[in-house]
């Protein structure tokens, strides 16, 4: 699932491709008896609303709120995309080919588009300068709705996502208030933990713990202060690194262009099972386990589990 660092990576390329473009048409085929009544795209008859709201209105502002997109239009309406496990935005032009049995919507440039990862088009947007807005979604697990400008914050979609990690004002005795709301929580899924700080997964939470020499079975309440405090600073290092790659494409991301990042190729735990550590005068290796339906990869050297349980 694209964390932090691939939404905000997705956003500042909105931010430079689209705000200041209209939305001219909208196409989809999520259609999908299972979301029927949702408040989502995937519902036949929200995804008509969802066109009269969108069709007409210019781009003024793209953001992020945790790992939702947040396309902001003229006349207090809000495009929210969540692009869940496998989802991505893309700009380009593309045609569509009325032929086609599958996979319609055929890239034309630019040339990156052609990826076989960008070829699961759900949704598209088209824009008055004759671009589009493409999201790429093979699971079909991503979540688009039109919200209110002035109430998203307060909307179903956002309501009770903790602190933003990356915000000057996210200081560390908040990070240690958030984190101690679940004291007996072992720290890999309380970091992961949406409610308590917003925008870490799976990737970043392997990598910021094995930065600060955490074990990612390790309770809460059994990390001293100092320790907590170079984990709060392991945090925000490791996904400021992940934004200055471009965001991780372990899996299906891909950015505004349709192109890779490159934080993947620059792990020190993450999917590095059996290597040896990287970190300096470290003899450990990287081991996996399995925390809930998670998996965990860490030093079994300098990231070793107190003896306190």
């Amino acid at each position: 699932m694209p964390e932090l660092p691939e939404v905000q990576t997705t956003v500042n390329g909105l931010k430079q491709r689209v705000v200041g473009l209209t939305i001219t048409g909208v196409w989809s085929d999520y259609n999908s008896p299972f979301f029927k009544g949702s408040e989502t795209i995937k519902d036949p008859v929200y995804f008509k609303r969802f066109k009269k709201e969108v069709i007409g209105k210019k781009v003024v502002s793209a953001e992020r709120r945790a790992k939702n997109i947040l396309i902001n239009l003229e006349g207090n309406a809000t495009i929210l995309v969540h692009m869940k496990m496998t989802g991505h935005l893309m700009y380009g032009a593309y045609r569509f080919d009325m032929k086609a049995k599958k996979d319609p919507w055929k890239p034309i440039e630019p040339e990156s588009l052609k990826d076989p990862f960008n070829r699961h088009i759900h949704l598209m947007l088209t824009f008055s300068n004759g671009k589009n807005l493409s999201l790429s979604d093979v699971r079909k697990f991503a979540k688009v709705a039109v919200v209110n400008t002035d109430v998203i914050h307060d909307s179903p979609h956002l309501l009770g996502i903790g602190p933003e990690p990356l915000d000057a004002s996210f200081i560390f005795k908040e990070f240690i208030g958030r984190i101690h709301l679940r004291p007996n929580g072992k720290i890999k899924p309380v970091l992961m933990d949406q409610a308590i700080v917003a925008g870490i997964g799976n990737i970043y939470a392997d990598e910021a713990l094995w930065r600060a020499g955490i074990h990612p079975l390790e309770r809460v309440r059994n990390i001293s202060e100092p320790k907590t405090r170079v984990l709060f600073d392991a945090i925000k290092k490791t996904l400021a690194r992940g934004l200055d790659f471009g965001g991780d494409s372990t899996s299906d991301y891909r950015n505004i262009d349709g192109e890779k990042g490159r934080f993947h190729e620059n792990h020190y735990a993450y999917q590095r099972t059996g290597e040896r550590c990287q970190k300096k005068g470290c003899k450990g290796t990287i081991r996996r386990i399995m925390i809930g339906q998670r998996s965990a990869h860490f030093c079994d050297a300098h990231q070793a589990l107190s003896s306190k349980r």
